[in-house]
């Protein structure tokens, strides 16, 4: 028996919701000296068009591994289950591509409207957006809940 289900509309909006309530998130990158898989915390957020959006240092190893292979991996979980099994939480696995983002005031501002402490360094001159645009993703909405969804699945209709 598959236990993958057929994408349906309540399984795009809840990953949808995922990636708009997302804080922080698990982003794994290709070590460009071993190939070996890298997995680091980062904070996130969403860009104009719902891409999952990432401001990173350039003297960050993901930011290194990122340069040298665009290929990620982001993991989301659901920010608003804090009690519980977290197995039986949702949870968004996403394949992206990194691509990084022009500078652009609009999308600076925007990130600091949500997180305001970032003031800190979204200035300084080695930290820059990356867009992680999903190729590909596995949601796991919950206990036999599980969908593969494409990128279109993905991504705000109308943003």
């Amino acid at each position: 028996m598959d236990p993958i289900r057929p994408t349906d509309d309540e399984a795009r909006a809840l990953a949808r919701r995922l990636i708009h309530a997302a804080r922080h998130a698990t982003l794994g990158s290709l070590d460009p000296a071993s190939g070996a898989p890298l997995v680091t915390r980062i904070a996130l957020q969403v860009d104009r068009d719902g891409v999952p959006l990432a401001l990173l240092s350039g003297l960050a190893a993901h930011t290194r591994a990122l340069m040298a292979d665009p290929r990620a991996g982001l993991m989301i979980t659901d920010a608003e289950a804090a009690k519980g099994d977290p197995m039986t939480h949702a949870r968004l696995s996403i394949i992206a591509r990194a691509e990084p983002a022009p500078a652009d005031a609009a999308r600076r501002d925007l990130w600091l409207a949500r997180d305001p402490k970032a003031r800190v360094y979204v200035d300084l001159p080695d930290f820059r957006f990356w867009r992680l645009v999903p190729q590909s993703a596995l949601l796991n909405g919950g206990f036999g809940r599980a969908f593969h969804l494409d990128a279109q699945d993905l991504l705000t209709p109308g943003l």
